[in-house]
């Protein structure tokens, strides 16, 4: 509940103590933060009777006198502008300035100067500058993330622009948590160790009264690693719940959007898929795709009995009783369909691109050695009509992060296959993967066959079978977190930032992974959350990838490469 709850606790401090109709305004940025965490009967109930955006409601000049504004914003110097505009000529009884991070003493001379009406309340700094979008999963919604492959010499303002934004992002989730963390990072990552430093610069120098807080016996720790350490979890088809939905139709800040996909009634072209306001959602979010299909049959089965007990209305006191739980009855049926509806779409999806065949060999890649196997049923998928262009990429670049070294001739072939059978995908952006995150640059032991423990854990498992085929494959993640909870992650692998040691375990750990995270790793990370282990993990990176965000950053970084010649 911690990271939800934080943003909830924010957005309650700042709308219950204005009495009054209000006027909620927002930016792009701080829209995505309030739609995670409040709903709009929740804002009703507080009295916000509007919700704007500031670049539209500087278009309008009707007064408002009888609203109070509070803004909630992002302190860009773009928002300060628009509210410079905003107070000069005010349309609004009253100002309330809410602002997501940290502002710059300039920032405030520049509002203070433009108030020449007197209209704002109050101006404060309430630091829910990310987005939550489970308990213990938050993501900054970064527009330019392909910027984490380049090297400072391809386009330094932006590069320090995308560092500038993760590391406030970084800071306002330990200030909601009130908390100053030790901080290490991935030693094989720049942009990692950037972060990193720069995230300890901030705390530790330039806002060190505000990070001030009353010392926990052991400090928690920030631990900033690269997207490019494990490049096969956002490769892989899906098959739990949340991240299935997600690698096959897409969620953006817990909303689906079901317009492309068939004709729903108005109501239901964007539904909302929260652990928080969806306890079916909440209950079968991480169970695999096969459970459930019998799950939502059981949900129809309850719905069904419910409508037979409605249609039987005699007496008055059962209408009366009807029209009392309508409301109830309208949410569940809402409900259902929205359940049957992706389910119903993802079936679809999986027979038509033939994805249990697809995925099959994806977990092999992944999971198992082999590689005269893994060679023959990489070109028999090539081969065959039924899969998709992208599914084709993702299966040569699979083979390639496993068996770069081991059969670069066999690596050829599939490369001329690929260019012949889906021209779209040239093989230069395989051979980009491998410069960004092959064998040489990576950290971790990916495919569990460097490190002795692994190899023995990977031949157990093999002895003993899986239980399920599609999701044998863990995230390197696992490892991590493992690594964390017996105290065995290593100093010369994750450096520490400075002088600020971690004495013991920690309590609390906070990992941010720069490139994004997947729901697979938020499902890692709830599941041993959930073990008890006296060690809570939450998970922040600069966005929620599938394997689609994940290419077309690829293919961006690839673009800006060749333009500047510099990778």
């Amino acid at each position: 509940m911690v990271l939800v709850s934080a943003v909830r606790d924010y957005l309650s401090r700042m709308l219950q103590d204005i009495s009054g109709m209000k006027v909620l305004i927002l930016d792009s940025h701080t829209v995505s933060i309030v739609s995670v965490a409040y709903s709009q009967s929740e804002l009703l109930q507080k009295e916000v009777f509007l919700v704007e955006l500031v670049d539209s409601i500087s278009k309008s000049r009707e007064s408002m006198s009888h609203l109070k504004a509070v803004y909630f914003l992002a302190p860009t110097s773009e928002n300060i502008q628009y509210l410079r505009r905003h107070l000069v000529a005010p349309r609004f009884g009253e100002y309330h300035l809410f602002f997501s991070n940290i502002l710059k003493d300039t920032q405030i001379h520049i509002l203070a100067d433009s108030d020449e009406h007197e209209v704002v309340q109050q101006l404060q700094e309430f630091y829910a500058d990310f987005v939550a979008t489970d308990p213990y999963h938050f993501t900054l919604n970064m527009p330019s993330n392909h910027m984490y492959m380049l090297p400072a010499v391809v386009d330094h303002s932006n590069l320090q622009r995308f560092c500038d934004q993760v590391v406030d992002g970084i800071a306002a989730v330990f200030l909601a948590l009130k908390r100053r963390p030790v901080i290490r990072y991935q030693r094989t990552s720049d942009i990692a160790k950037r972060i990193a430093q720069e995230t300890a610069k901030l705390m530790y120098q330039q806002e060190s009264g505000l990070f001030d807080f009353r010392r926990t016996e052991i400090s928690p720790l920030l631990l900033v690693i690269d997207r490019r350490d494990d490049p096969v979890t956002p490769l892989l088809n899906q098959w739990t719940y949340q991240a299935m939905v997600h690698e096959l139709i897409g969620i953006q800040d817990n909303k689906v959007d079901l317009r492309n996909i068939g004709n729903f009634p108005k109501d239901q072209q964007e539904v909302v898929l929260s652990s928080e306001q969806d306890a079916f959602f909440k209950k079968n979010m991480y169970e695999n795709f096969g459970d459930i299909g019998m799950n939502i049959k059981q949900l129809v089965d309850e719905f069904q009995q419910i409508s037979k007990s409605n249609q039987n209305i005699q007496t008055i006191e059962d209408m009366a009783k009807f029209v009392d739980n309508y409301p109830e009855y309208r949410k569940m049926h809402g409900n259902v369909s929205k359940h049957v509806a992706l389910v119903t779409e993802m079936s679809k999806l999986v027979e038509e691109r033939k994805l249990m065949v697809v995925s099959q060999t994806e977990q092999e890649l992944a999971c198992n050695g082999g590689q005269v196997a893994a060679f023959e049923a990489v070109t028999n998928l090539l081969n065959n009509e039924s899969v998709s262009d992208i599914d084709r990429l993702r299966l040569v670049m699979l083979y390639a992060l496993r068996y770069e070294k081991e059969s670069p001739v066999q690596l050829m072939q599939l490369f001329n296959k690929l260019s012949s059978k889906s021209p779209k995908y040239k093989p230069g952006l395989v051979q980009f993967l491998l410069k960004q995150a092959g064998v040489d640059k990576r950290t971790g032991d990916l495919f569990g066959n460097r490190d002795f423990l692994n190899i023995a854990r990977n031949m157990a498992r093999g002895l003993k079978g899986v239980e399920n085929v599609y999701t044998q494959h863990q995230p390197l993640l696992f490892q991590t977190t493992e690594s964390i909870s017996k105290g065995r992650l290593r100093d010369v692998d994750y450096p520490f930032v400075g002088n600020h040691f971690q004495q013991g375990r920690p309590q609390e750990v906070v990992i941010f992974i720069v490139g994004g995270t997947t729901y697979e790793e938020s499902r890692c990370v709830a599941l041993q959350n959930a073990m008890n282990t006296g060690i809570r993990f939450i998970l922040g990176g600069s966005v929620i990838l599938n394997s689609k965000r994940f290419l077309k950053d690829l293919e961006e970084a690839q673009r800006l490469a060749r333009t500047s010649n510099a990778i």
